[in-house]
């Protein structure tokens, strides 16, 4: 039986509406500069040397050189609007100031703040993380574009690792002709905060059998969200076993067997795997990319999709079996597709598109986007604390059920193309003059109709 999702509470949307309204209004720039005050994520970037950088202002390059990558401005769009910089200036700073290693650790400095506020746990513990991607545009003619099956679209995948408490703990950008799934776990792995799940959520996109084979190795129970499950395979323990009432879901009786045998006789070798991973001496992605691709008579890869059978069958009984989990696995992922679309919110410039050609900028530029995501949902989490002060001051009974139905993406206070300057709105313009100096009595009607 399909399961309803639950109306919001009628007392959570009162609270969300009077939350909305008491917002002050803020500019994306102004959130990046008070965040960089509180956190001081901006010391994370500078020169590949270690030396300090020789910037007369670096905190003032930095926060714009994060607020313009983040947005997806140009360099020439920037200076043009935003004074006493130039567009050399930022490219300096982003090229080679900035790493995608400098950015993780930037990223990870503003989880571990955000994870410290009060509010953030009316959302969750930390333990758990949902992954989903979202397409970016690249321009046609970049050799590394491809067309991506699933979304009709060239260009890459910016894939999300997101915490149930609404903030990105990773992200990734992916070529749209890889497999989403090899990234699942490195995610997880790369990241540099102090918030380290347990618990991972997917869509169908997420799963197969070397991935849920890892992930348990590696101590990481994959509960992924999976479309069609009922027509997916189950596997008997043993050639003899049957059972009741779900019998039917395993199929004719001695087939879809678990080769215990060969698990036991490679265990070893996948430890060893497990282990070089867990070390970074080999990346997830690209065993899993190995074992996709690899033959079926490699051994290895064969006993890593038979303990892959074993634990999705387990996972998907224990979806089948328990309503709280299955909504507890669609709000996760429900999470993260929503900030797909606060990120894509927060990246207006150039239609969103990828400009980069290099793939080291490529994934530079969706970690700048993230960064700043992250920025403004601090800042937003913070807002929403002092609302909820200025309310309970008020005498507003504030449940924490309603809170927790609070989310940070509020995008209607922030005015995110800034602030232009009114200086003009009291000057009054000369007169315009409407006479040009050229002959047009030359043209017919002929020659009229051909220029039209």
């Amino acid at each position: 039986m399909r399961r309803r999702a639950e109306k919001p509470r009628k007392s959570a949307l009162a609270l969300e509406q009077a939350i909305k309204e008491r917002m002050p209004e803020r500019t994306l720039l102004g959130i990046v500069a008070r965040t960089a005050y509180w956190i001081e994520w901006w010391h994370r970037f500078g020169p590949a040397s270690g030396n300090d950088p020789k910037l007369k202002d670096p905190f003032g390059r930095y926060v714009i050189t994060t607020f313009v990558k983040g947005t997806n401005m140009t360099y020439a769009e920037a200076a043009r609007h935003i004074a006493g910089v130039s567009g050399h200036e930022l490219s300096v700073a982003a090229r080679r100031h900035v790493t995608t290693a400098k950015l993780n650790e930037a990223i990870g400095d503003v989880v571990d703040r955000h994870a410290q506020l009060d509010l953030s746990r009316a959302w969750g513990n930390g333990t758990t993380a949902a992954a989903d991607g979202t397409h970016m545009d690249t321009y046609l003619d970049n050799l590394l574009a491809e067309t991506s099956v699933r979304y009709g679209a060239v260009g890459g995948i910016a894939y999300h690792h997101v915490s149930d408490l609404y903030i990105a703990l990773f992200t990734h950008f992916v070529p749209c002709g890889v497999w989403e799934a090899v990234y699942i776990i490195e995610g997880l792995l790369k990241n540099t905060s102090e918030v380290k799940p347990t618990t991972i959520h997917a869509d169908t996109q997420g799963q197969s059998y070397p991935v849920f084979a890892i992930a348990h190795l590696l101590g990481i129970d994959l509960m992924p969200r999976i479309r069609n499950w009922k027509d997916l395979l189950f596997f008997r323990p043993s050639r003899t076993a049957q059972y009741e009432h779900i019998d039917a879901l395993f199929g004719e009786v001695g087939r879809n067997v678990i080769d215990w045998t060969l698990i036991e006789n490679h265990f070893k070798d996948l430890m060893k795997v497990i282990v070089s991973i867990g070390e970074g001496a080999i990346s997830s992605v690209t065993l899993l990319k190995r074992l996709r691709s690899g033959s079926r008579r490699n051994a290895t890869y064969t006993a890593f999709r038979e303990v892959g059978k074993v634990i999705r069958t387990v996972q998907l009984l224990r979806y089948l079996s328990d309503a709280p989990l299955r909504a507890r696995v669609t709000a996760a992922t429900n999470k993260v597709e929503a900030f797909n679309g606060f990120s894509d919110w927060v990246r207006f410039g150039q239609h969103g598109t990828v400009a980069a050609n290099d793939p080291v900028e490529q994934e530079k530029e969706v970690k700048f986007t993230s960064l700043l995501a992250n920025l403004v949902i601090f800042h937003n989490t913070l807002d929403i604390a002092d609302v909820v002060r200025q309310l309970q001051a008020e005498g507003w009974i504030v449940d924490p059920l309603d809170l927790a139905q609070i989310s940070p993406y509020l995008t209607e206070h922030i005015k995110r193309f800034g602030e232009y300057s009114t200086h003009e709105l009291g000057i009054t313009p000369d007169d315009y003059d409407a006479r040009l100096d050229v002959d047009f009595s030359v043209l017919g009607d002929d020659e009229k109709a051909a220029a039209a």
